[in-house]
């Protein structure tokens, strides 16, 4: 018997309440979906459903075994992808990303905490916006990478997301610069620095309109994403720029004399994150990544405060769970 094959098919069974949607789902006949769970039913010895001619109901014993049922079945998805890196020649070899906007910091922290979580898999890390993400996720030419929602998660499975507060980098003779939290609207007369559209182009476009919402409409919208060129921008232009307040060392030294980071009043604006890896592909090394990324940014959130930082929480195939970071 094909355990793993007529394990599906329990759960489908249960899932659906309804033999006929359940072989709807598997893409099978309905009389072949009932041999199947009777033939499981004999080998486990004991009966999963009770059948009436209008419902299907799990029994007791189907309920205490369908979570061991569903942790089976992602096992076993997992075996499958290091099997399948293991046939495609990528055996030892997970290919990751990261969107520009992370610290240096950050980075060296994720790439320590993978070392320490997977030490026998070579991490080749490279640096992609959302947009060039989910091209290669989908072509499978990347194992898992950290997108900026909103986007299109399709064929995708999540970690949780996690959530970055925003600031502003404008100049100190800026009189919004004065301010201990500065108002969007406080920002009108400055152009503002953003990346690209094409780099994330839905959440280009929500800042815009945050940014409108509140009272800030830029003359001149300015692309820029390398921290040199931000600066210059900044300081020739009179620009402003938006930076998460654990990448703002990343734009502005400590005790820079000619730019400075504020919080946003109200914090309007907020980076969101999820460590993304294609559906079904999410194997050992691809958690161990997650794990070190989300431990990464937690502890950077958390640096230059006395409180520590909210401890690891478990993945989840949508993005389920949120939180501050």
């Amino acid at each position: 018997m094909d355990l793993i094959r007529h394990l599906e098919c329990f759960v489908a069974v249960a899932e659906a309440s309804h033999f006929g949607r359940a072989a709807t789902r598997l893409g099978i006949a309905q009389p072949q979906l009932s041999q199947r769970i009777q033939r499981l039913e004999r080998e486990l010895g004991v009966r999963l459903f009770e059948r009436t001619s209008r419902q299907v109901t799990i029994t007791k014993a189907g309920t205490l075994l369908l979570d061991e049922a569903r942790e089976l079945l992602t096992r076993s998805e997992s075996l499958m992808a290091a099997a399948r890196r293991i046939r495609d020649g990528e055996s030892g070899l997970l290919r990751a990303a990261l969107p520009p906007d992370l610290a240096g910091e950050t980075v060296a922290a994720i790439l320590e905490g993978f070392r320490q979580r997977h030490a026998g898999v070579e991490l080749e890390l490279h640096e992609l916006s959302t947009a060039q993400q989910l091209t290669r996720l989908a072509s499978h030419e990347l194992d898992v990478g950290l997108v900026h929602h909103p986007c299109d998660i399709t064929g995708l499975e999540l970690g949780p997301v996690l959530r970055r507060e925003v600031g502003v980098l404008l100049p100190r003779h800026s009189p919004a610069a004065a301010l201990d939290t500065v108002p969007l609207a406080a920002l009108d007369g400055h152009d503002l620095v953003l990346f690209p559209r094409s780099a994330s182009p839905a959440l280009y476009d929500d800042i815009l309109t945050t940014c409108a919402r509140d009272g800030y409409t830029p003359a001149a919208v300015r692309q820029g994403q390398g921290a040199s060129f931000v600066r210059g921008l900044i300081l020739s232009a009179g620009a402003v720029a938006f930076s998460p307040q654990d990448a703002r060392s990343t734009h502005t030294a400590e005790g820079d004399p000619d730019i400075t980071w504020r919080p946003l009043a109200g914090a309007p604006l907020n980076w969101r994150h999820s460590v993304a890896w294609p559906r079904g592909r999410g194997d050992a090394a691809v958690g161990a990544f997650a794990e070190a990324t989300t431990r990464a940014l937690l502890d950077a959130a958390a640096g230059g405060t006395d409180e520590p930082a909210e401890p690891a929480r478990p993945l989840y195939l949508r993005p389920a769970s949120e939180y501050w970071l």
